[in-house]
């Protein structure tokens, strides 16, 4: 399983890599998903605010610097693959916590959007909005809708978050595992918003990485 997960992130982190200048050049946020460029292994999360469920503003790193931190980003509640890798990680958030981890769950929706969540269900995931697309930039995992994906959005009725000059722009799917110091340890990140890390995965890292913590 350790052999396993170090080869699939450096096979992961190669295909991302080649982007890595451009995208930050514009930024941090990329073109199109395919062009995303992650935060790698050994590298450090940003230190940014991000706004609870009920608007209240907190520090990323004073959350890291608690607890060794599991960070999720997705999509929005609108999106059924991302409800379904959440109802996915509640079957495991228990184990999850007894290891150690907290889990973070990130996403450019509104704190009103998450409260509306947070009453839908009964998380030990902390749900946060990065609305201003601040995290999502500096991990690197952003990228701006096309058109005719933005017209498709709209006629579902749903709205995305917007950057500083108006485009729309949307979190690849991705998965940071931190130690206290806010140093990423793993990431699986998939410009595929239809394919996610299964739940038994995620647990077979995390217990990996709280052995060698």
């Amino acid at each position: 399983m350790r052999n396993f997960i170090v080869i699939a992130v450096v096979v992961l982190s190669a295909i991302l890599g080649a982007n890595q200048a451009l995208a930050f050049e514009r930024g941090g946020i990329a073109e199109s998903a395919n062009a995303v460029t992650p935060l790698l292994n050994g590298q450090f999360a940003p230190k940014t605010t991000l706004k609870m469920a009920d608007g209240t503003p907190v520090s990323l790193q004073a959350l890291t610097l608690q607890k060794p931190t599991i960070v999720l980003f997705y999509r929005g509640g609108w999106c059924p693959y991302c409800s379904r890798q959440l109802a996915q990680l509640k079957d495991i958030e228990k184990e999850l916590v007894n290891l150690g981890f907290q889990i973070l769950a990130i996403s450019p929706e509104t704190p009103e959007r998450l409260q509306e969540q947070k009453l839908e269900t009964e998380f030990l995931v902390t749900l946060l909005s990065d609305e201003k697309l601040a995290t999502i930039r500096e991990f690197g995992v952003g990228f701006y809708v096309d058109e005719s994906t933005s017209e498709k959005y709209q006629t579902y009725g749903i709205k995305l978050a917007k950057d500083e000059a108006g485009r729309e722009v949307l979190p690849a799917p991705a998965i940071f595992m931190l130690n206290t110091k806010g140093q990423v340890l793993f990431s699986y990140v998939n410009p595929d918003y239809k394919v996610r890390p299964s739940a038994e995965l995620v647990l077979s890292v995390a217990k990996v990485l709280k052995a060698e913590m």
